[in-house]
């Protein structure tokens, strides 16, 4: 048996900064949430859960494929980090033996299946417990977690991320390079940006 690897795509947040659920914009024929579900769909020996939180039943509606599991996250005003604690709790549920864990958000456009396989396969060459995302000079999202942090992610609180845990632990953190990481989705400046 092939070990699997859980994708937790975080997907609660309400836009406030936006004005619209951009889980929705659409993007490439698709949605940003569709097209990230899509290119994490197509990692082998993966298992997808969408955590959801505001605009639950819009954003449930677009999650059209039976690869992925949905858990709504009724506490997702108080932050990312309960969306990571709602979403790896129901991962761990699912898969008790699960050995890592890749956190994704769901307003970088430009993510790829290659950039989760490159996290998967860097681990598994390094070793290393945490693999992020670089671009911009910093570390960030998609990042894996090899389960001995997976304690410290349910612990974190409020707006806290998985940042905290990259810098907390970083001679332990290896990185890859995705390119275009550092483009997210927060305003209409930023989308209109993305479109043209």
């Amino acid at each position: 048996m092939k070990e699997i690897t859980g994708i937790v795509i975080l997907a609660a947040g309400n836009s406030s900064r936006l004005g619209q659920p951009k889980q929705l914009l659409s993007y490439k024929n698709t949605s940003l949430l569709k097209n990230t579900i899509s290119q994490a769909s197509l990692v082998q020996n993966a298992v997808i859960v969408v955590v959801t939180g505001a605009n639950q039943e819009l954003v449930e509606k677009e999650i059209t494929t039976s690869k992925t599991t949905t858990i709504f996250n009724p506490g997702w005003e108080s932050g990312m980090s309960s969306s990571i604690s709602k979403g790896l709790t129901e991962l761990l549920r699912l898969y008790p033996k699960i050995e890592k864990c890749i956190f994704a958000v769901c307003d970088q456009p430009f993510v790829t299946t290659t950039i989760f396989e490159d996290l998967i396969s860097e681990h598994n060459k390094t070793n290393n417990g945490i693999v992020a995302s670089t671009y911009s000079d910093t570390l960030g999202t998609p990042v894996l977690f090899h389960k001995k942090y997976f304690n410290e992610l349910l612990e974190l609180k409020g707006q806290e991320g998985a940042k905290k845990i990259i810098n907390k632990f970083r001679d332990d953190t290896v990185s890859i390079s995705f390119e275009k990481g550092n483009i997210d989705i927060d305003t209409e400046e930023d989308y209109l940006k993305l479109i043209s």
